[in-house]
C-alpha cells in the first residue's frame, strides 16, 4: 500500500501517535521508513519504544528525505515550525497537515512548497474510529491524493472537499465535536448520581444508551427527528425532558458554540493566536 514511502511526522502529539498506530499496525508501514521529530526527547523516546520507529529534535533532518511529511504540530507553534522547514521539503514530497486552522496558502508559502493536504481528524482517529475531512492544492497530484485518502482511512472515515472553507467548518463539527458528546454524557451522569445512582451504573447506562442509540440510527432509514418523535409519548417523561431542554435553549446553544468554534478555527487561519476577551 505504501512500498517505496517514507513518512515525517513533525509534531509528535496524540494524533501523530494515532496515525502512526494506524499506518503501521493496521496499513503495515514498516518502522524503520518512519522519523518522527519534536523537541521533547522523552516523548521521542517514547514513541520509538512502542512504534520502533526513527526519531529526531530536527524537524529540518526529519523531512529530508521523506516522501510523506505530516505536520502535527499546536497552530501556536506552526510559524516557527514552517520558518525552520522553509525551502527544506523535498521536491516531490507530499506535505499533509493536521493542524487546527491552517490554511493552504498560509503552509505553502511558509514552506516555499505547492503540494499541500490540509485535513482534521478527530479524537476517536487514536481508536480507528474517526473521520477527517480534508482537501489539497492543485498541485498535489492524483497519485498523492491517493496516499493521503489511504493514510486518512488508517484513522477511519474520510471525506474530501473541494471548498477549504469546509475544513474550518468541519473543525467545529466533527473536529471539536467529541468534547461536546462527552461533556454531555458527563452531564448525564452527573444527573444520575443527583438521583441517587453510584457513579458505576450511571456511567454504564450513559454510555451504552449513547452507543445504542448511535447504532439503532445507524440501521434505520429514518430522520433524527422521527426517532425522536417515536421515544416522545404525549405527557409522558421524555416530553417533560425535551420540553425543558427546548425551555432552556439546548439547540441555541449546541449551535452557538459550533459557531463559535468556527470563528475560533477562523481565527487561528489568520495568525490570531488568543481568543478574544470580552462580554458575549
Amino acid at each position: 500500500m505504501f512500498e517505496g514511502e517514507k513518512f515525517a511526522f513533525i509534531g509528535p502529539g496524540v494524533m501523530a501517535e494515532a496515525m502512526l498506530n494506524g499506518l503501521i499496525a493496521r496499513a503495515g508501514v514498516r518502522p524503520e521508513s518512519v522519523t518522527a521529530s519534536g523537541p521533547r526527547a522523552e516523548r521521542l523516546r517514547e514513541l520509538a519504544e512502542r512504534f520502533g520507529i526513527n526519531t529526531t529534535t530536527d524537524n529540518r533532518a526529519a523531512a529530508a528525505s521523506a516522501t510523506v511529511i505530516v505536520l502535527s504540530v499546536k497552530p501556536q507553534s506552526l510559524p516557527g515550525v514552517l520558518k525552520g522547514l522553509q525551502a527544506g521539503i523535498p521536491g516531490g514530497a507530499l506535505v499533509l497537515s493536521i493542524v487546527a486552522g491552517a490554511r493552504l496558502s498560509g503552509l505553502t508559502q511558509g514552506l516555499a512548497h505547492a503540494g499541500a493536504v490540509r485535513a482534521m481528524p478527530n479524537t476517536p482517529a487514536q481508536i480507528g474510529q474517526g473521520i477527517t475531512v480534508w482537501t489539497a492544492t492543485d498541485d498535489v497530484s492524483p497519485a498523492q491524493r491517493e496516499i493521503a485518502r489511504l493514510v486518512l482511512e488508517c484513522l477511519g472515515m474520510q471525506v474530501f472537499v473541494e471548498d477549504e472553507d469546509e475544513l474550518d467548518m468541519a473543525t467545529a463539527l466533527s473536529g471539536t465535536g467529541p468534547a461536546y458528546v462527552f461533556l454531555f454524557m458527563e452531564a448525564l451522569v452527573d444527573a444520575g448520581v443527583h438521583l441517587g445512582f453510584p457513579r458505576r451504573i450511571a456511567e454504564q447506562l450513559v454510555v451504552q444508551t449513547v452507543k445504542g442509540s448511535v447504532a439503532f440510527y445507524e440501521t434505520s432509514p429514518s430522520h433524527l427527528a422521527r426517532l425522536r418523535n417515536q421515544v416522545t409519548s404525549p405527557a409522558g417523561t421524555t416530553a417533560a425532558a425535551l420540553y425543558y431542554l427546548e425551555k432552556a435553549g439546548f439547540r441555541p446553544a449546541i449551535s452557538r458554540a459550533i459557531w463559535a468554534a468556527y470563528e475560533r478555527s477562523v481565527q487561528l487561519g489568520r495568525g490570531q493566536k488568543r481568543a478574544p476577551v470580552g462580554p458575549d
